[in-house]
């Protein structure tokens, strides 16, 4: 990933979890998935969730922040169809490693390097740009580079129990406290 994403493999922001695809012993992509983006305009219009819910609930989503086929790997649909395989793991995944399950996941896809096209056949949805804001030691500062918006729900009622007063009876619809492995 270091090698061959264009932002490389630093910055992954909070709770992480890495994912190889790999056939026959043979990896062909790689992803990279952390703690959700605190503020995001389309995405949070989207779930329609209230202030103080935005943030006791902001752990049940994850932010896809790289993604890579590697070099010399041709294998038609091979992006969308790793994209499937991974969020069909994801949510058991976070939850194994970071003892709560995901409702869904998002990512932020630089519309002058990408067009999106196999989160489109993958079903993720579209919310529009982001502002061009990017977070730096606290404070948020305009880059100038708005990004594409891609969410993809990971449970059939994810916008619902996001927004939900009364999920505080699950365990896990709470913020995680304490140290956490990186």
């Amino acid at each position: 990933m270091q090698a061959h994403h264009y932002l490389g493999f630093q910055g992954m922001a909070g709770r992480s979890l890495r994912q190889v695809a790999e056939a026959e012993g043979r990896w062909l992509a790689l992803l990279g998935w952390h703690a959700a983006a605190l503020m995001c305009a389309p995405r949070d219009r989207w779930i329609g969730w209230p202030r103080p819910l935005h943030f006791q609930r902001l752990h049940l989503i994850a932010n896809s922040s790289r993604f890579l086929i590697l070099p010399g790997v041709a294998i038609p649909h091979l992006a969308s169809r790793v994209l499937g395989m991974s969020l069909r793991r994801l949510s058991g995944d976070w939850q194994t490693y970071h003892g709560h399950p995901l409702l869904l996941a998002e990512s932020f896809v630089d519309p002058t390097r990408l067009r999106g096209t196999c989160y489109r056949a993958a079903n993720w949805l579209c919310l529009g740009e982001s502002r061009g804001l990017a977070r730096h030691a606290g404070q948020y500062r305009h880059h100038g580079q708005p990004q594409t918006v891609w969410v993809y729900p990971l449970h059939r009622r994810a916008r619902p129990r996001l927004c939900d007063k009364d999920l505080q009876a699950h365990p896990w619809a709470t913020p995680p406290s304490g140290p956490h492995p990186g």
